[in-house]
């Protein structure tokens, strides 16, 4: 087995396991764990400093699993999706398949169908939605690269994917578009 599919399936069985793992997504490096595991969510909410009302987003897989996500798709959000060229965050109702922690106060989730590949075939192979908050303290800057992340998340963490720690390769944060009161999608960031 080569080393990219032994860090997917690590990641995948510490996943499974409802522990919080430590992860670079498409954007930034990350804290996440299975978004219908409400207990890994309150532990990585704990880990992170992160006050309630204060959700994270979903990584997921394709539109199919973006749907069990959310309890309206827009009929324009596919021809969205196949447009993206960089990283969008989808803001929409959340459904009940959503651990209630990961849900803004408005009802709402942001939903992120991942390009990464290492993302990609984590959420795959889980099965489940990913939760994705960036690997930092409230109120720190944000961890681009894995040298930035704090040290306590490091060991706090329970798993530590051991993939791309050495890639200082900044990219932009994700765009977002949110579903507004006449069921139309707008970029709002």
């Amino acid at each position: 087995m080569n080393r990219f599919q032994q860090e997917v399936d690590t990641a995948v069985d510490a996943l499974l396991l409802q522990q919080v793992i430590l992860y670079p997504t498409d954007t930034v490096w990350s804290l996440g764990c299975d978004v219908e595991a409400p207990s890994a969510v309150r532990q990585l909410y704990k880990l992170k400093g992160r006050p309630e009302g204060r959700p994270g987003i979903v990584l997921v897989a394709d539109l199919a699993m973006l749907r069990r996500y959310a309890a309206e798709v827009p009929a324009g959000l596919e021809a969205m999706l196949a447009a993206d060229t960089k990283p969008t965050t989808y803001v929409l109702p959340a459904s009940r398949a959503v651990a209630k922690e990961v849900v803004a106060s408005d009802g709402t989730v942001g939903l992120r169908v991942v390009k990464d590949e290492f993302c990609f075939k984590v959420v795959r192979r889980l099965g489940h939605g990913l939760v994705a908050t960036p690997a930092n303290k409230v109120g720190e800057a944000t961890a681009a690269v894995y040298s930035e992340v704090d040290a306590a998340l490091v060991r706090g963490a329970d798993h530590v994917v051991n993939w791309r720690q050495h890639d200082a390769t900044r990219v932009a944060l994700a765009r977002q578009v949110r579903l507004g009161a006449d069921g139309l999608l707008e970029v709002v960031g």
